[in-house]
């Protein structure tokens, strides 16, 4: 009897090692994050504003963290606030009937100028997203001296480690020395952004175009570690462990459901619906609600919609158009990107768009640099007056700071799926070869022709 009470009391004293979790790994450490996202969503909590300020100070602790657990509470049963502006649901039947458009099939383009574009759109992804990759989390106060400093503002080329000395690593707070450059790859680095494309080409090949939100949690489960994810698919993955599926697990203790990490995902959607925004956009909504609600959600639709249009479309503007009318148009989302279309089609000068960004949205807070809808306007702002050039379109996305992998791998796939393989320009492609890299234990490298034989594959079994 004495030993199973001690037993007891040493199960009584095991408590996890708060102290050694990092705070963006847990609900409790992003609390300021919660408050402001749940206030965007106009949830009725300012009453709680004060606890999660004081909250948010504390250490990390069993006491920070069951305060966690009981705001989180709160904002679960949360009201709406009267007179919110917004309606935005999670739940695909809802959002389709609040589109607002032209979101029918547009035609779907002949074989022969298909494979060049499928081709542009992978090359165009891969290019956008190492143009950005080399500074992904610098600040634009940093980030247009280094461009000037380097010969290379206005941008108009990959920044290279042969451009960096000693006393411009030492200048700077960015870490640059610890990036990877254009200039000492062996093809396209393993990054999220490009893992996400082979990843859905995967789901498509093991489970079909009927795959379910729960097939992807199978699937990232099974094919890369917890921590080549971040923020929403980290959370999600977290929650796949312990017992969420989808949609729960987007739901459940997410600050982040509303950041970009969804819009990153839903290329492959479009590259396989070629003139058909309607049935990418669906395909993109499976997807993204395994870690995402509302606008989180609506980016990845809007993205994938718009890569769709593209095959068909060569308008900059009715593409974008045509990705709006698959999201709700009672969204912030929407609201937000028919702003800076609206701007381009009145005359709004480029400088005036991107401006207009940075004031709406702080890209020194985690929240206002990760968020999806700024760096949905940097998308759109970049297309439009990126003048359908391939080049600086990606430059555009790139050099106005936020989250510049993401957008420039966004805009690279949607001109790429526009103007074919050709409208890559060979100072972009011509250094990364064929070479994908990811973070598949199973597959870290692929040739990007496969991937793109395999595409064309998918697009003949629909």
């Amino acid at each position: 009897m004495k030993k199973q009470d001690e037993v007891q009391t040493m199960c009584g004293e095991m408590k996890p090692a708060y102290e050694k979790l990092p705070a963006y790994d847990t609900y409790y450490g992003a609390l300021e994050t919660e408050y402001r996202q749940s206030m965007e969503e106009g949830l009725d909590i300012e009453l709680y504003a004060d606890v999660f300020a004081s909250a948010a100070k504390l250490p990390q602790g069993e006491v920070k963290k069951k305060i966690g657990d009981a705001l989180f509470e709160a904002v679960s049963s949360a009201k709406t606030r009267i007179g919110y502006a917004y309606a935005e649901p999670s739940e695909y039947e809802k959002i389709i009937k609040l589109r607002k458009g032209d979101f029918s099939f547009i035609r779907k383009p002949n074989s022969a100028s298909l494979a060049d574009k499928i081709y542009g759109a992978w090359t165009g992804r891969i290019c956008g997203c190492m143009l950005g990759k080399s500074i992904e989390g610098i600040k634009s106060d940093e980030l247009v001296p280094l461009l000037k400093e380097t010969g290379n503002y206005p941008m108009r080329r990959y920044i290279k480690r042969s451009d960096l000395s000693q006393e411009i690593y030492a200048k700077y707070k960015y870490g640059l020395k610890e990036r990877v450059y254009i200039d000492e790859t062996d093809g396209m680095p393993a990054d999220d952004d490009t893992n996400y494309v082979v990843m859905a080409q995967a789901v498509v090949e093991r489970f079909g175009r009927d795959f379910t939100p729960y097939d992807i949690a199978v699937a990232w489960q099974e094919s890369q570690p917890r921590n080549a994810y971040y923020t929403a698919e980290q959370v999600a993955y977290r929650n796949f462990a312990n017992g969420y599926f989808p949609p729960d697990c987007a739901k459940f203790q997410n600050p982040y459901r509303e950041w970009i990490g969804a819009q990153i995902r839903g290329d492959y959607y479009g590259y396989i619906n070629p003139g058909d925004p309607q049935a990418a956009a669906e395909m993109a909504f499976r997807d993204a609600s395994v870690s995402h609600t509302k606008n989180g959600i609506y980016g990845e639709m809007f993205v994938s919609a718009m890569i769709a249009a593209a095959a068909a479309e060569e308008d900059i503007p009715a593409i974008i158009e045509k990705g709006l009318a698959q999201i709700p148009h009672t969204s912030r989302l929407h609201e937000a990107v028919s702003g800076v279309l609206d701007g381009y089609r009145k005359g709004v000068s480029c400088k005036a768009a991107f401006d207009g960004i940075h004031a709406a949205y702080d890209e020194h807070t985690l929240h206002g640099w990760c968020h999806v809808i700024p760096n949905a306007m940097i998308v759109c702002a970049s297309l439009l007056y990126g003048g359908s050039d391939f080049g600086k379109s990606i430059c555009l996305a790139v050099e106005t700071a936020f989250d510049t992998d993401c957008n420039g791998a966004t805009v690279g796939s949607v001109l790429g799926m526009r103007g074919g393989y050709s409208a890559v320009g060979e100072e972009w492609k011509a250094p990364l070869g064929d070479k994908l890299h990811t973070e598949f234990a199973k597959n870290p490298c692929v040739s990007v022709r496969e991937c793109v034989q395999k595409t064309l594959e998918h697009l003949s079994r629909a």
